[in-house]
């Protein structure tokens, strides 16, 4: 959620930022001020009644005992009309508030300087590339057939289970899953981040925390008996470990890391882009979570990048990484970069990790604060990325590396896999 006084400061210029996202709805910072203003002045009528109110009261038993009791009559009217004045002004003030909270929701984060221009995806920009993309055998299958062929991932039995989008890996294919989550996990407890196991259900307050609520509701498995939802990722249950809490800034940065199954409605149903492990409505991912000072966050976010990139050179996976432009960025991100990892048997690129950077607008929905060298509240800012997603990392080490003897995966995988073939 931006701060009330962003938008007080330069009104236009937020405009301006909000233009970048491609957002249309303007009007809701004029509509946010006017409000704002219409607050303030009841707060300063509120404070003044009161004011009054105490002074008044205070009057009376004095008049009293001069046996002014005329006058404290007098007085004492003044305070009953007071006292409804301020009764009549205290749930106005209320409702007032829970609008602005209500239109400030509305407003999706600011974009940052570095973000390019554009509207759609065909608009991010390649940062770079690395790796080289693999020259395949004759006969080479895209995953969803070799998935079949090494009798790994079973769809069939998913979708009777639960329903399409549900795989059910198993004997070797569960094995890599597992393998692939332990390497990911061990990558980044090495580079200092504490791993957790979170909750796989958040209640509303978490899912709004991070930005789930309200602006991707129907993206959720909604649980209505308990008012829980399956998370998408586990950056939600993550993030929200601090939430109303004050954190020393002396801790800084805080890097936590946590392995989760992910639950999303939104996944498609049709056409090769959906097909196998492509898009799915549950998966695994390993995700890296930072609260960091403001000064920091934009080093931050590139070390992030760093750390997501070195990950997939160990994996020895062709990949780019992309800036996303305002149209193609989430509601909630200031900057994002998209790493994509090409996937031979399709030739496509395929998404397997976003690493954004949100400023204070999650922070500021949980009231995740440090309290500067000059005593100073301050809002720490948030930041998080996949270090990885696993179907799509799986469906391109299945299809880039495979030979006439079987699927030779990486040697950074074999302490985790075995021998690192699938035969």
């Amino acid at each position: 959620m931006l701060q009330l006084q962003m938008l007080r400061q330069n009104p236009e210029a937020v405009k301006e930022r909000l233009a970048i996202k491609h957002f249309s709805e303007t009007g809701l910072v004029d509509e946010i001020l006017l409000l704002d203003e219409e607050i303030r002045q009841l707060k300063k009528r509120i404070e003044d009644a009161q004011m009054q109110i105490n002074v008044k009261s205070a009057q009376i038993p004095q008049l009293m005992k001069g046996d002014k009791n005329d006058e404290a009559a007098k007085i004492r009217d003044e305070v009953i009309l007071l006292k409804t004045v301020l009764n009549d002004d205290k749930p106005v003030l209320e409702q007032k508030t829970k609008a602005i909270e209500d239109a400030l929701v509305k407003l999706p984060n600011l974009p940052s300087d570095k973000v390019p221009a554009g509207k759609t995806p065909a608009d991010n920009v390649v940062v770079r590339e690395g790796g080289n993309k693999p020259t395949l055998p004759a006969g080479s299958l895209p995953h969803w057939e070799l998935i079949k062929k090494y009798d790994i991932v079973d769809f069939e039995t998913g979708a009777k289970i639960t329903g399409s989008g549900f795989p059910l890996y198993k004997g070797k294919g569960a094995k890599l899953q597992r393998a692939l989550i332990q390497y990911f996990l061990d990558f980044n407890t090495a580079a200092g981040y504490t791993e957790y196991l979170p909750p796989l259900m958040v209640n509303a307050d978490t899912a709004y925390g991070t930005g789930q609520l309200p602006d991707k509701e129907g993206q959720m498995y909604h649980m209505p008996a308990d008012g829980f939802y399956m998370i998408p990722t586990s950056e939600v249950p993550v993030t929200n470990i601090y939430r109303n809490e004050i954190v020393k800034e002396a801790d800084l940065p805080l890097k936590m890391t946590a392995y989760s199954p992910c639950f999303r409605r939104e996944a498609g149903s049709f056409g090769a882009d959906v097909r196998g492990l492509n898009r799915v409505h549950q998966f695994d991912k390993v995700e890296i979570v930072q609260l960091v000072h403001p000064a920091t966050s934009y080093e931050v976010h590139q070390n992030m990048v760093n750390h997501v990139e070195k990950l997939l050179q160990s994996l020895e996976l062709p990949y780019r990484i992309l800036a996303l432009c305002g149209g193609d960025m989430s509601f909630t991100s200031a900057l994002t970069y998209d790493f994509e990892v090409y996937s031979a048997a399709q030739e496509k690129w395929l998404e397997v990790s976003s690493v954004s950077n949100f400023e204070a607008y999650q922070t500021n929905r949980m009231k995740i604060r440090f309290k500067d060298e000059n005593g100073k509240m301050q809002l720490l800012h948030s930041l998080n990325g996949s270090s990885l997603a696993l179907p799509r990392i799986v469906a391109s080490l299945l299809e880039n590396n495979q030979t006439a003897e079987g699927i030779k995966f990486p040697p950074v995988l074999h302490s985790y896999f075995g021998a690192g073939i699938l035969n």
